[in-house]
């Protein structure tokens, strides 16, 4: 009976599943979409770009500058809006624009006519009423004014509209005789005795007339007497669009000292304005970064060098935009409080496509764990050759291969490449495989000793050369 049995194989490994590499490229591609996608969607959200038309007067006119710097300082801030200036022939023309819808932005003086859908983003600018006499001479009332021949010395024809109207005069003769100053025209000229004028009335920006050298220089020489309008708060009752105003003394010069007392006048108000449709958030992000950089857009001849904020008070001329209104009193919502619903539903959306995008990538790019059942297999097939080793030797190798599954499964078990699905059918197979190598074995042991004994039995007996006669015959010659 042979010995040798047959070569015991190599413990059996778990099967690996190949990584389709088209899948792989697949995964990374939809990967990189979904990362652009979201990223972009994110951008769109945040900082997407928004261009507001501004309606303007003349390309010279002040309104027209302020909105060449604020287009400016929104691109150098990187500001999601842009601005695209239209110029028109007036300021009138550019409201009429804006009345038509066909502008986002305009800039308005109180005695205009206003649009309907009009709102207040800011306070640009106030303009002085100054009620100037020749020499020391006073006027007492604006009734005088219709009997004199009054100059008003101001930037547009707008401004003579405004005196007439404030004056109560019609067309007629008495209109007449109220008339725009030349361009250009001096206080020293205007109250020269060969002008004829009764009064001078200046309509100034505040801003401009502060800095102005020639009230101080005209004062010196004697030239006029500044007069207050006694009948401001009238004024401002019967045209809403007027604010009654106190000038301070030594607002115009200190000195000399113009006026020398606090004394009352009339003034107006120039307002950006937006539609009243604009949304909430973009006037309000508008209009704090107006608030927060109106030193940058102040022009050199003052105009927009004091912004204020829009009045938010319920009777105010133009009421203020909601969205201004609520960054003003500090109502603006964060940029979470706006969008955290948003933001929570976008993460659970995120959530669930990166928990199906990681399960794609397990699938396809992860050792796929085999089950413990599937190595019942290769236990049973042991188990079939148990019946054909006909020696120890040929046990012990079947043994060694058996004990070689086990711990293989038991280092998959631990690494994650074979799953707990089957294991008590691995289990099962294994503990029988086991005790049928036991039997076998014992089989053979048993067969093994019986096979030596019935040797012993049926051998010869061995010869006794103790008793052996050596028989020599003669041999005959």
């Amino acid at each position: 009976m042979s010995t040798e049995g047959p070569t015991a194989s190599p413990p059996r490994r778990p099967k690996v599943i190949k990584t389709n590499q088209q899948q792989v490229f697949l995964y990374v591609v939809l990967t990189l979409l979904l990362s652009l996608a979201t990223v972009w969607g994110g951008r769109a959200l945040v900082h997407n770009s928004e261009t507001l038309t501004f309606a303007v007067g003349a390309p010279n006119s002040d309104e027209a500058l302020f909105a060449a710097k604020l287009a400016a300082l929104l691109k150098d801030n990187a500001s999601r809006f842009r601005i695209k200036i239209v110029n028109n022939a007036d300021n009138a023309k550019a409201l009429a624009q804006f009345d038509r819808k066909q502008a986002d932005l305009a800039v308005l003086r109180t005695d205009a006519k206003v649009p309907l859908r009009a709102r207040t983003l800011a306070i640009l600018e106030h303009d002085l009423v100054l009620l100037l006499g020749p020499g020391t001479k006073k006027i007492k009332s604006l009734a005088e004014l219709k009997k004199k021949k009054v100059a008003v010395l101001a930037e547009s024809e707008s401004s003579l509209a405004f005196v007439r109207s404030i004056l109560d005069v019609t067309d007629g003769p008495d209109a007449a005789k109220i008339q725009m100053a030349p361009q250009g025209a001096t206080l020293d000229k205007l109250f020269a005795p060969a002008s004829g004028l009764g009064a001078v009335i200046a309509v100034v920006h505040a801003s401009k007339a502060v800095r102005d050298k020639a009230y101080a220089q005209a004062a010196r020489r004697g030239g006029f007497t500044l007069n207050a309008i006694d009948e401001a708060k009238a004024l401002a009752r019967k045209f809403p669009g007027i604010s009654d105003e106190t000038l301070t003394a030594g607002t115009l010069s200190a000195s000399p000292e113009i006026p020398d007392d606090d004394l009352d006048t009339i003034g107006l108000e120039w307002l950006l304005v937006t539609q009243s449709k604009m949304s909430p958030t973009t006037a309000g992000e508008l209009a704090r970064t107006i608030y927060e950089n109106k030193s940058a857009l102040g022009l050199d001849n003052g105009f927009a060098t004091h912004i204020e904020p829009a009045s938010v008070e319920k009777d105010s001329f133009v009421m203020a935009h909601q969205g201004a209104a609520d960054y003003i009193n500090d109502d603006t919502k964060s940029f979470m409080d706006k969008y955290s619903d948003l933001m929570y539903l976008g993460a659970a959306a995120l959530s669930v496509i990166g928990s199906i995008f990681a399960a794609i990538y397990a699938k396809i790019t992860r050792i796929a764990p085999e089950k413990a059942s599937e190595l019942a297999t290769a236990i049973l097939d042991i188990g079939e050759r148990i019946e054909h080793a006909r020696s120890l030797d040929q046990l012990e190798c079947l043994q060694d291969e058996l004990e070689g599954i086990l711990r293989g499964a038991v280092i998959g078990l631990r690494d994650g490449t074979i799953s707990t699905d089957g294991l008590d059918t691995f289990k099962l197979g294994y503990e029988f495989v086991r005790d049928e190598i036991g039997m076998r074995r014992d089989y053979l042991k048993r067969h093994a000793g019986e096979a030596e004994k019935l040797a012993q039995d049926t051998a010869p007996p061995p010869h006794d050369e103790g008793n052996l006669v050596v028989v020599k015959t003669a041999q005959s010659a």
